[in-house]
C-alpha cells in the first residue's frame, strides 16, 4: 500500500513529464515503474486511446511486470460485434460511468466479461477501469478524444481503498501528460496522411509560411491514369472510385515504398519527389526506382488480367521521369497553403509522361535517368516536349520494346 507522500512523488512526475515531449509507451512503462516503486501492487496496466489515423482505429499499450512494453495498433473495424463487443471497456463507455472496479477472487469476485475469466485463470486478483475524457464532459468523448486505463492486481488481497483512491487521483494527471503526447500525435498522422512524411517534418518544424522552401535536387515521378474522362463517364461513381484507388496502389505505392514522397494527387496524377543529396544519392536512387517500376508493371499485368477475366476494364497509365533542380516549399496563398514541388523540372515531367500515349510506352525518362542502368534502357530517340523548346532523348524501359501496352 502506498503512501500519501510517495504517491505525490509520482503526481509530480507526472506533470514533469506533461511539459516535456514524452514518448507514450516510455511515458506508461515509467508510471507503472513507479507505481510498483512506492508499493501500489499493480501486476499489468493498460492505457488506450482512440487515434486519427487513416490505417488505425486505436492504439494501446500494455504493460506486465517483468516483460517489455510494446506499442500496439488496431486497424478500423466494426465496433458493434465481436471482442470490443463483449468487452468492459465497451460497457463503460455504454454506461457512461467514468470507474469499474471488479473483484476477480472470493466471495464478491464478479467475472461478467470473458476477459476477466483470462485474467481470474492467470491469477490475477483485482481489476480497475478508468476512463477520462480530453475534451468535453462525457465520458463517451473518449471514443474520439480521450484514455482508458485497466489496472490488475495479483496481490492476495487486491487493491486496498488507499491503492484505488491513489489510482483514481493519478488517473487526471495521466490524462493531462497524454492529452500533451496525443495531440503531437494527431497532428503528426494527420499531417503525414495528406502531405506525406517528408514535408509533413517539414511543416511540423515551422515551415508554413508561404514561400516557405528551399531548392533541391531530385527525381521526379509523374503519373497519370489513361482515358480517364471516359471511365468517369461510364462507370457508376463508387467503382470509378475503386479503381482510382487501385490504380493509386500500383502508381503511387512504388514512390513511397523507394523513400519518395507523393507531393499530389492531382486528379487522376500523381506527382512524386525523391530528394538528391549527391551523384551517389541519384545513382542509388535512381536504381530502386527502376526496381520498383518492374514490380509496379508486373503487378498491373497481374492485376490487369484477374479483372479481364471478371469482365472489368484494366487500368492503364504512363509513368514519366526526370531529374533536376526543384524549388520544394510552400505555394498558394496564405490561408491556404500547398507544400509542393515546382519549376521546369516538373513541367518537362509532365510532358515526358504525356508523350507516352503516342509513344506507347508506360515508362519515359530522360537521358540522365536512363544513364544510370542504361541496360534497362532504349533510346526511343529526341522528342519534342510540349512547351518545351528543345528536343530532347528521351528513353523507355527496355523490356517494353517487345511487350507494348496500347495507350
Amino acid at each position: 500500500m502506498a503512501t500519501p507522500s510517495l504517491l505525490q512523488q509520482v503526481h509530480d512526475w507526472l506533470i514533469e513529464q506533461a511539459l516535456g515531449e514524452p514518448d507514450m509507451v516510455e511515458l506508461f512503462e515509467g508510471l507503472c515503474l513507479r507505481l510498483t516503486n512506492v508499493g501500489v501492487p499493480v501486476a499489468r496496466g493498460l492505457l488506450v486511446w482512440p487515434t486519427l489515423h487513416p490505417l488505425f482505429q486505436a492504439e494501446n499499450v500494455v504493460w506486465r511486470r517483468g516483460q517489455p512494453v510494446e506499442l500496439e495498433q488496431f486497424p478500423h473495424q466494426d465496433t458493434s460485434s465481436g471482442q470490443w463487443a463483449r468487452s468492459p471497456f465497451r460497457a463503460v463507455l455504454d454506461s457512461n460511468a467514468p470507474v469499474m472496479r471488479r473483484k476477480l477472487v472470493g466471495p464478491g469476485r464478479m467475472l461478467d466479461f470473458p476477459v476477466l475469466e483470462e485474467f481470474a485463470e492467470e491469477g490475477f486478483t483485482d481489476y480497475l477501469l478508468m476512463a477520462t475524457p480530453l475534451f468535453g464532459e462525457s465520458i463517451n468523448d473518449t471514443r474520439r478524444r480521450g484514455i482508458m486505463v485497466s489496472w490488475a492486481s495479483d496481490h492476495p488481497d487486491g487493491f486496498a481503498d488507499e491503492d484505488l483512491a491513489g489510482l483514481q487521483r493519478i488517473q487526471q494527471r495521466l490524462a493531462i501528460a497524454s492529452k500533451t503526447v496525443l495531440q503531437e500525435r494527431v497532428a503528426r498522422n494527420i499531417t503525414e496522411a495528406y502531405l506525406g512524411r517528408m514535408t509533413a517534418d517539414k511543416v511540423l518544424r515551422g515551415s508554413i509560411r508561404l514561400g516557405d522552401g528551399e531548392q533541391t535536387r531530385a527525381l521526379v515521378w509523374y503519373s497519370d491514369l489513361r482515358g480517364s474522362a471516359h471511365l468517369a463517364d461510364t462507370m457508376p461513381s463508387q467503382e470509378f472510385l475503386e479503381l482510382l484507388n487501385i490504380y493509386f496502389e500500383c502508381a503511387a505505392r512504388p514512390v513511397i515504398a523507394t523513400g519518395g514522397e507523393v507531393l499530389a494527387f492531382v486528379g487522376d496524377a500523381v506527382l512524386g519527389i525523391f530528394p538528391i543529396e549527391d551523384d551517389t544519392g541519384q545513382a542509388e536512387v535512381t536504381r530502386k526506382v527502376t526496381l520498383a517500376l518492374r514490380h509496379s508493371l508486373a503487378n498491373t499485368d497481374a492485376l490487369n488480367a484477374e479483372r479481364m477475366a471478371a469482365g472489368l476494364v484494366p487500368i492503364r497509365y504512363g509513368v514519366g521521369l526526370n531529374v533536376g533542380t526543384v524549388m520544394y516549399g510552400n505555394i498558394g496563398v496564405p490561408e491556404r497553403l500547398s507544400f509542393s514541388a515546382i519549376g521546369p523540372t516538373v513541367n518537362e515531367v509532365a510532358r515526358i509522361e504525356k508523350l507516352s500515349k503516342t509513344l506507347h510506352a508506360r515508362v519515359l525518362a530522360t537521358k540522365e535517368v536512363a544513364s544510370i542502368e542504361p541496360h534497362s534502357w532504349r533510346s526511343l530517340g529526341r522528342q519534342r516536349l510540349e512547351g518545351v523548346g528543345e528536343a530532347q532523348e528521351i528513353f523507355g524501359l527496355r523490356e517494353e520494346a517487345t511487350a507494348r501496352v496500347a495507350a
